[in-house]
C-alpha cells in the first residue's frame, strides 16, 4: 500500500533530512588516484539477494535438450524463448499463484533479450558460500580479491575524484552494501546510504525547505564563528584540536557542506511531484525538470521502493554527482495494485499486482519456479528504465551516458538444479553453482562465458582469455570480480588479480 504522509510529517521528514545532511558519511577528500584521461565510467550494481538463478534466466535449460527433463529445472520447450543472434534465452510465462500467494501475473524475458542482447554477458561462476550476508558480500569483494576492496569503491577510486559523492547505496541492509575492510581509501571511497529516495535530496541542504530557517547570510555568519571562534576556544577543541578524526569531521561540515550546497542538488534530484503528500512549493522547493521522464520510466516509484532507488539512481549519474550506484529489491512485500488495477483479481488480489514477494528472490524456497520467473522478470523491468534513460543522455564525443555505464546484477548463490519429478512448483534451497548477468557497452556483450550442462543442470567455466568454454573448469569469484574491474577500465596494477580479457569488449 502506498504510504501517505501529512503537512506536519512531511515538516518533520524535512527537519530529519536537514539534519543527516549535518552529519558524516557526506566528506570526501581528494581522491588518490587521478581520474582516468577519457572521463568517467558508472558502474550500478543491481543487488539480486536470494539467489537469482541462472538457469531461469538466460541460461534456461530445454527439455528436448536434457536426459533428466523431468527431474532437473528445465522448461518446456515452447515456453522458452529463442532470440534470432543472440545466444540467451528467455522464459515467458503466465502463472495463476505466486506459490501460496494466490495472484495471478505474467512474467516476460524475451522483451528485455530481445532489446539488449548484444550488451548482455552472462559468465558462469562457482560461489563459496550459500549464507546470504557472505555470498552477497563476496559478489561485490571477489572474496576480499584485492585487499577487501568493494567493486564500489574501486569504481570510486577511479572516477570519483571530481564527484560529490561518489559511492551511493541506494537501499542498505545486505552484504552488496557492505564496507570493504581496506581502510587505507579516501573517506570518499565509502558508500553513503540513502534510506529514502523520495526524501533523500532535502538533506544535501542545511537549510533549504526547511520552514523558518535563518537567511542564509545568517547562517554563514553562525557557521563561521561556530567554526572559527568558538570550537577552537573550547576545553573540546583545545584537546582534540589536532584529531585526525575530528579534521574529518571538520572537512565534512565546512568545505564539503558548501561544495555540495553549492550543486543546488534538490532542485536537481527531488524526482517526487508537487503534491499534497510532497507540498514542495509550501516550502520553497520544486521538482526536478527530469521528474516526468523519470515517473515515465518507473511510474511505481511511489509504492515500490525498487522503482524510487532506480529513479534517483538515474539522476545522481546524470548530474555527476555519483559514479557508482547500489540498488536492489528490499525484502519486503511489495503490492503495486489497486482498485481497477488489472482485474480478474483472485481471491481479492488484482492480477499482477505484487510487484515483490517476501524475501524476493529467497520466495524461491516456497515456490521456485513462480518466483524465479517474477523476479527475473522484475529485474529486467528496471534494467530496461535505466538503460534507456541514461541511452537518452548525451555524454561527449556523440556518446550517451549508457555508452559509458555497467549494470552488474550481483546475486549471493544460486538455486538447487533438482525438482520432483514432472513437478510444475516446488521450493529450492541455495546452491554453489550459479552464473553473473552484466549488462554493458563496455563487456564482451552478446556472449555467454561458460555454459551449462542440461544433464546435471550444473555450469562450467571459460578460458579467461578466449571466453571458450572449458568442461570440467569452474570460474572464482576474484575471476569475476577482476573481469568486472578490467571492463570498467580500473587500474589494477599491483592488485594481484587475474587478467581476465575476455570479459572486455574489443579487448
Amino acid at each position: 500500500m502506498t504510504h501517505r504522509i501529512t503537512r506536519r510529517s512531511f515538516l518533520g521528514g524535512l527537519g530529519a533530512a536537514g539534519a543527516a545532511g549535518a552529519l558524516g558519511g557526506l566528506g570526501l577528500s581528494p581522491l588518490a588516484r587521478a581520474q582516468s584521461a577519457d572521463g568517467p565510467r558508472f558502474l550500478i550494481v543491481l543487488g539480486a539477494g536470494g539467489g537469482a538463478s541462472i538457469v531461469d534466466g538466460p541460461l534456461a535449460i530445454a527439455a528436448s535438450k536434457s536426459l533428466e527433463a523431468e527431474r532437473l529445472n528445465t522448461f518446456p520447450d515452447d515456453m522458452l524463448v529463442r532470440i534470432p543472434d543472440a545466444p540467451f534465452r528467455a522464459i515467458d510465462t503466465r502463472r495463476e499463484e505466486l506459490g501460496p500467494i494466490p495472484v495471478s501475473f505474467t512474467a516476460n524475458q524475451s522483451d528485455f533479450v530481445r532489446a539488449h542482447h548484444r550488451d548482455m554477458m552472462v559468465s558462469t561462476w562457482t560461489r563459496t558460500s550459500v549464507n546470504h550476508a557472505i555470498g552477497q558480500r563476496r559478489s561485490v569483494t571477489g572474496n576480499e580479491a584485492w585487499l577487501g576492496r568493494t567493486l564500489q569503491e574501486c569504481v570510486a577510486m577511479q572516477y570519483g575524484a571530481d564527484f560529490p559523492l561518489p559511492n551511493v547505496h541506494l537501499t542498505s541492509g545486505s552484504g552488496f552494501t557492505d564496507r570493504g575492510t581496506d581502510g587505507s581509501l579516501p573517506p570518499g571511497c565509502y558508500g553513503e546510504v540513502v534510506v529514502d529516495p523520495k526524501l533523500w535530496p532535502l538533506s544535501l541542504d542545511g537549510a533549504r525547505g526547511i520552514d523558518g530557517a535563518p537567511s542564509k547570510g545568517l547562517l554563514d555568519r553562525a557557521r563561521a564563528l561556530r567554526d572559527d571562534r568558538l570550537d577552537p576556544r573550547s576545553r573540546f577543541g583545545e584537546v582534540f584540536g589536532e584529531s585526525p578524526r575530528l579534521k574529518h569531521w571538520q572537512r565534512i561540515r565546512g568545505e564539503q557542506r558548501r561544495l555540495i550546497e553549492s550543486l543546488g542538488l534538490i532542485d536537481k534530484l527531488m524526482f517526487t511531484p508537487e503534491s499534497a503528500a510532497h507540498p514542495l512549493a509550501a516550502f520553497g522547493l520544486e521538482s526536478s525538470p527530469d521528474g516526468p521522464r523519470v515517473r515515465d520510466a518507473f511510474p511505481n516509484y511511489d509504492q515500490d521502493p525498487l522503482e524510487a532507488q532506480a529513479a534517483l539512481a538515474f539522476l545522481l549519474i546524470k548530474h555527476r554527482v555519483s559514479c557508482t550506484v547500489t540498488l536492489g529489491p528490499t525484502g519486503s512485500f511489495v503490492f503495486v495494485g489497486g482498485e481497477g488495477n488489472g482485474g480478474g483479481g483472485r481471491r481479492g488480489l488484482p492480477d499482477d499486482s505484487v510487484a515483490n514477494p517476501p524475501i524476493a528472490f529467497d520466495f524461491s524456497h516456497q515456490a521456485h519456479r513462480s518466483v524465479q520467473a517474477l523476479m527475473w522478470h522484475r529485474m529486467y523491468r528496471v534494467m530496461d528504465g535505466l538503460i534507456g534513460l541514461l541511452k537518452a543522455e548525451a555524454f561527449a564525443g556523440g556518446q550517451s551516458l549508457w555508452d559509458r555505464s555497467m549494470i552488474y546484477m550481483a546475486t549471493d548463490f544460486g538455486r538447487d538444479k533438482k525438482r520432483p519429478d514432472g513437478a510444475d512448483e516446488w521450493g529450492t534451497g541455495h546452491d554453489l553453482d550459479n552464473g553473473v548477468l552484466v549488462v554493458s557497452p563496455l563487456a564482451n556483450g552478446g556472449r555467454i562465458l561458460g555454459e551449462v550442462d542440461p544433464d546435471t543442470g550444473r555450469t562450467y567455466g571459460f578460458d579467461p582469455q578466449t571466453g571458450e568454454p572449458v568442461r570440467g573448469s569452474h570460474m572464482e569469484e576474484r575471476q569475476i570480480y577482476a573481469g568486472i574491474l578490467h571492463a570498467m577500465g580500473v587500474d589494477t596494477s599491483g592488485s594481484g588479480l587475474p587478467d581476465m580479457r575476455a570479459m572486455r569488449r574489443n579487448a
